[in-house]
């Protein structure tokens, strides 16, 4: 005949209910783990969560099987390799942009944050090629100014290649001491040769008109009010009275 109170079967994690007390079942696998105690002494808890945690991935992952912690995992194969690996695109990327031009530190910086170089990987080859010179902001600065301040280039003027060279990311002590290169004399010649060549396509236009092109053009090439229509005069007076 059945007892009319039949036994609980035991919960999924092996422990009973302190409601029910009494000694903790036998795990499911028939066994309880080395080294296990009670969980329940007179209906107090005293387990730890830990010991059930440890014997279920004994268990999972094969018997006398533990896997390690994380701290203590070995490395991937593959993860020294890629490092390297992408190091070596970096690095490619750098002399790449070199290749033919100077450019600054900011310039290559974007340019590699833009193909997804690490930063902390990107700022150690910046670093280095700054160490070998591969990188150098101040003579980036000197090259820049002596190429777009010429008459023969854009003949830019010092205000606005200290804006462009701020766009660059140069230190504005850096660009003031390639600005301050400029010769005065030479700044003036390159206002008056702009001046020059742009009257030539003025023929048809009253003086005041051209006078007003003329500036506007000279302040967008950064020079200064009084040095532009100083140029401006100069070289409306040489024109001949036919062409005025």
């Amino acid at each position: 005949m059945t007892s009319d109170r039949q036994a609980r079967p035991p919960s999924l994690d092996g422990a009973r209910p302190p409601s029910l007390g009494g000694a903790r079942p036998p795990s499911l696998d028939g066994a309880r783990p080395p080294g296990d105690i009670p969980d329940f002494v007179e209906g107090e808890w005293l387990g730890d969560v830990s010991v059930g945690v440890d014997a279920w991935t004994r268990r999972g992952g094969g018997e006398g099987t533990t896997p390690p912690p994380p701290e203590a995992r070995p490395e991937e194969p593959g993860d020294e390799a890629s490092r390297s690996d992408a190091e070596a695109f970096a690095r490619k990327i750098l002399l790449d942009q070199l290749t033919g031009q100077a450019r600054s530190r900011k310039e290559l910086a974007e340019r590699l944050a833009k193909k997804n170089v690490p930063d902390d990987l990107a700022a150690r080859l910046l670093d280095r090629f700054e160490e070998v010179g591969l990188i150098d902001d101040a003579a980036f600065a000197r090259a820049w100014v002596a190429s777009r301040g010429r008459a023969e280039g854009r003949a830019l003027a010092r205000r606005a290649l200290a804006q462009e060279l701020r766009r660059k990311g140069v230190a504005d002590e850096v660009a003031r001491e390639a600005l301050d290169e400029i010769d005065p004399a030479e700044e003036e010649a390159a206002a008056r040769a702009l001046v020059r060549r742009k009257l030539r396509s003025m023929g048809s236009l009253a003086p005041e008109v051209r006078t007003r092109r003329l500036l506007g053009m000279l302040a967008r090439k950064g020079y200064p009010g009084s040095l532009a229509m100083a140029a401006i005069r100069s070289e409306m007076a040489d024109v001949p009275e036919s062409e005025v």
